[in-house]
């Protein structure tokens, strides 16, 4: 196994140009970086054929630690590039890694439309519950009553779930998983980047320097652990009362659907108007 891992590095990493890293010590990214390269690594996809893009913010500096074709794009746009790139290059495998203000505050509309077409895309959206590169401001997913950079004596707004707005939005798969589960979250990857049309894929995440230390979990086991404690597996969560997954969330597999795929039909608009 290791080297297999040495290998993997090797193969999918830019380690002779970006590192070391500028994330914190313990910070879920570098987690998310190393699941994403075994899912690519199981699939068995050249890295010529992969596109990664991000947005603003610290998961916005992931493409540049991968050796795929990478675009650090504008703060919310991550999925309006990858759209264009999927369009004139439909044979391209194309992914974006956004945080959760990133993804559903500036770029909400984006990413509820990218979902309702179901464009063949596979978006990794890191919530870590808060803006951590800016400061530690609350986001659309901090919970009720946190403490944040811009609710110093407690959030009084209410936290939508991601990976329930994209089920309602239209996406084909969508799944949640944590930081903590590491196996699963490879697996989970894999998935959403088999599956042809529009995945999500939420992972729950750690930002001990900006959200925990306001929230007295101020270093990453301890916030990590608090994943592990809050969340349930769908399997397990079906067998649950709903009151006792109060204060949970579930992780797995929450939506695996056939549907009309964006690139597809609109292949089929093309040969229409050709004739």
């Amino acid at each position: 196994m290791p080297e297999k891992m040495t290998k993997m590095r090797h193969d999918y990493l830019r380690h002779d140009k970006k590192f070391p890293h500028v994330w914190c010590p313990g910070c879920g990214n570098g987690i998310i970086l190393g699941a994403l390269i075994r899912a690519i690594d199981k699939i068995g996809l050249e890295k010529d054929d992969i596109v990664l893009a991000s947005g603003i913010g610290c998961s916005g500096r992931l493409p540049a630690y991968v050796d795929f074709n990478t675009l650090h794009t504008t703060h919310g746009r991550s999925l309006t590039f990858a759209t264009g790139i999927k369009l004139a290059k439909p044979e391209l495998t194309v992914l974006t890694v956004m945080g959760d203000g990133d993804a559903t505050s500036i770029g909400g509309n984006h990413f509820i439309h990218a979902a309702r077409r179901n464009l063949d895309l596979t978006a990794i959206i890191i919530n870590n519950q808060t803006y951590g590169m800016t400061g530690g401001q609350y986001s659309p997913t901090t919970p009720y009553g946190s403490r944040t950079a811009t609710s110093l004596y407690g959030h009084i707004e209410q936290a939508f779930s991601i990976a329930d707005l994209a089920v309602t939005a239209g996406a084909a798969f969508v799944a949640r998983g944590t930081v903590y589960h590491v196996p699963a979250l490879d697996r989970l990857i894999e998935k959403a980047i088999r599956k042809t049309g529009f995945s999500v894929v939420e992972v729950m995440s750690n930002c001990h320097t900006q959200f925990g230390r306001r929230n007295k979990m101020s270093d990453p086991v301890t916030m990590i652990k608090w994943l592990k404690d809050h969340s349930v597996t769908t399997e397990k969560a079906s067998r649950m009362d709903p009151e006792a997954l109060k204060d949970h969330f579930t992780i797995g597999v929450l939506a695996d659907l056939e549907k009309p795929n964006y690139i597809e039909q609109y292949k089929k608009i093309c040969r229409m108007a050709k004739k």
